[in-house]
């Protein structure tokens, strides 16, 4: 028999029964985040079955209920119809990529050149996701190369400064792409580029996505103390900004691998504050826009990491469900991946070595893949499989699959 209930209706019984909890305790700790005036307990009690079967949609209590499970109003109740995709980008700029190079032989650069070079930078971003690395990368380059010769034309000053904040934005994406396909030294000169780019635009997201960047670079080397500091960097120079967002997931991250659960915590919610105090974003297939969703990827990790698979699990599959397109299609491969590696640590926790190793080999089997977070996020696995499963076949040969990834012994 089909189950016809919406998504956010399905998930609202899912992460209650993940915690253990009955729908008078889901409502229990739901009451302290709702207004004075609020139904009495027993009439909320009421209310959250009918939620639960779709029946209605609790508008006014969806921020309430989306804490109450630790995540953002629009990763569980999420947006339709947002803007996101390469046709309506490309659409929007009137020009295709000669008409654009030919703009920037001129000696003055108009505003429709400057707009649809934006265009096409938030198309690059927007790529990120799913585009082939190597494809991406020689597409990144060319564009930041075409918008670095622009100085040297005669330029406005308001001109100029949108000129150095493409060419920022544009390296934060190259230097992603290279740390993605392992050209780690590249990586961390391009994001220095970004860096005093961003500096000189005046532009604290860039300089905000610079530090993040070097969060995430000490957070797969295994540096975590050097994450702590590079997010607590970026969030002072960006604070009010959505990377700030993305920053304390790196610090709650780093927090679930050093062993503390509460500062993993105090990390996540903060950055759970922000996101909800912020604009729904206008593209939220930008990679340099947080999008709703991408926070429960965040809890995921940390989950997974401080062993509490019910509820990692159960994001698991949100994951995968948000970052799936109707049609089958993977929106977003790369956190798919982790996603089931967390799956695959679950289960090899559980003792289900098959289904662990299955789950492994989808994740490893990516076309689209970031190689030293797949690596880091994959050695949970291999941790596990080392330590209970020694003696088998099939874990060992994974194991030596997981080596040839990292490129040094696990």
């Amino acid at each position: 028999m089909s189950d016809e209930r919406p998504d956010w209706a399905r998930r609202m019984v899912a992460e209650r029964e993940a915690r253990g909890w009955s729908q008078a305790q889901a409502v229990r700790a739901l009451m302290p985040r709702l207004d004075a005036d609020a139904p009495a307990e027993h009439d909320m009690v009421r209310q959250w079955k009918r939620w639960e079967t779709g029946e209605n949609f609790p508008r006014k209590y969806a921020p309430a209920i989306a804490a109450t499970f630790g995540t953002t109003t629009y990763a569980f109740f999420p947006v339709t119809g947002s803007r996101d995709g390469r046709a309506e980008i490309q659409a929007v700029s009137g020009m295709d990529t000669v008409d654009i190079v030919s703009r920037l032989r001129a000696s003055d650069v108009d505003t429709a050149t400057l707009d649809a070079l934006r265009i096409t930078t938030d198309r690059l971003c927007t790529e990120y996701a799913h585009a082939p690395a190597e494809q991406l990368l020689t597409e990144g380059r060319a564009w930041l190369g075409r918008v670095a010769n622009l100085q040297h034309q005669r330029l406005t000053l308001s001109q100029h400064r949108d000129v150095i904040a493409l060419a920022g934005q544009l390296a934060l994406l190259v230097g992603c792409v290279e740390y993605d396909s392992g050209i780690g030294g590249a990586a961390e000169a391009t994001r220095r580029a970004a860096l005093d780019l961003g500096s000189e635009a005046g532009d604290p997201s860039i300089v905000g996505w610079a530090h993040e960047m070097k969060a995430w670079f000490a957070l797969t080397a295994g540096d975590y103390r050097g994450v702590i500091a590079a997010a607590d960097a970026g969030i002072a120079a960006a604070p009010k900004e959505s990377v700030a967002v993305q920053l304390y997931a790196q610090k709650a991250k780093a927090w679930a691998r050093i062993g503390d659960r509460q500062q993993t915590e105090v990390a996540l919610d903060t950055g759970r504050q922000l996101l909800e105090s912020l604009p729904y974003p206008e593209n939220i297939a930008n990679h340099f826009q947080v999008d709703p969703a991408k926070f429960d990827f965040y809890r995921m990790d940390c989950y997974r990491r401080v062993a509490e698979d019910g509820l990692a699990t159960q994001i698991a599959g949100e994951v995968i469900r948000a970052s799936t397109d109707f049609d089958g299609s993977e929106k977003a491969p790369m956190r798919i991946s982790e996603a089931r590696v967390t799956l695959a640590v679950a289960a090899a926790r559980d003792g289900d070595l098959e289904t662990a190793l299955s789950y492994g080999q989808q994740a490893l089997g990516s076309n689209r893949r970031s190689v030293p977070s797949l690596a880091m996020v994959a050695s949970d696995l291999g941790g596990v499989l080392h330590e209970r499963y020694a003696k088998d076949g099939e874990a060992q040969a994974f194991l030596a699959h997981l080596r040839e990834l990292r490129g040094r012994p696990m």
